[in-house]
Formats: structure tokens, sequence, C-alpha cells
């Protein structure tokens, strides 16, 4: 299975935090998924972390070395992401989110979140 961590999912993650299920930790653990981290994702906690609005059990610098030892793939953002972005629905106005549904359509992952906004968009997601 291919694995689109949100942004949320995976601060949870890596923070440890206990509001992230024990059995998607499994699967992103299982190293017969892979399992990614959108650029997306980085720059919205870069901004946030900036902002005051997220505080990470590490520092920022050392999510490369996290998402490593965790086999966390980082995907970029391609021409094509931006380009399908034009004909998705309006149903989610974050632009970090609307990102992630064409990114997780791409990927043909299976986007890990709690935010019920992305079951308006044909994407597949898990919590």
């Amino acid at each position: 299975m291919n694995i689109l961590l949100d942004t949320h999912a995976f601060v949870w993650f890596m923070n440890a935090d206990g509001k992230f299920p024990k059995h998607l930790i499994k699967d992103i653990e299982n190293f017969e998924n892979t399992c990614y981290l959108s650029v997306a994702s980085l720059w919205e906690m870069a901004i946030k972390v900036n902002l005051g609005k997220l505080e990470l059990i590490d520092d920022f610098e050392n999510i490369l070395e996290f998402c490593s030892s965790n086999s966390i793939i980082l995907l970029p953002i391609e021409f094509e992401d931006t380009r399908s972005v034009i004909g998705l629905p309006d149903h989610h106005r974050d632009p970090f989110d609307r990102m992630l549904v064409v990114q997780a359509n791409r990927q043909e992952a299976t986007l890990f979140t709690k935010d019920r906004m992305f079951d308006r968009y044909e994407v597949q997601t898990r919590w």
C-alpha cells in the first residue's frame, strides 16, 4: 500500500502523540508499504512553527533524519500536481490539503487523515 501522511498525522506520529491510532503506526512501520510526506506538509509545518502555532517534539531541522530513519519518502510537488489543482472541486479551501488530494491520487496512495473534508474528494482515506 502507498501511504501519504496528512500534516497532522505526520506531526502526531513524529511526536509519538497518543492521538495517532496504533493501527496506522503499524501500517507506516510495515516496510511492505511505501510511506510519503509531501513537501507541502513541510511547508505548512514551517509556517506554523514560525507563527508559534505548532510545537514539535524535536527541532524542525531533524525532520529529514526522522523521515529517513522511518523510511518516509519526501514527495516533491511536481508541475502536474499544480496543474491538477486547477480542476479540483472547491470542497476544501486549504491549499495544502488540496495539494495532498492531487498527490495522493498521483501516487495511488491512501491518505492517512482525521480530516473528514477529504471524504468529499475522490481520494482514499484511512483513520
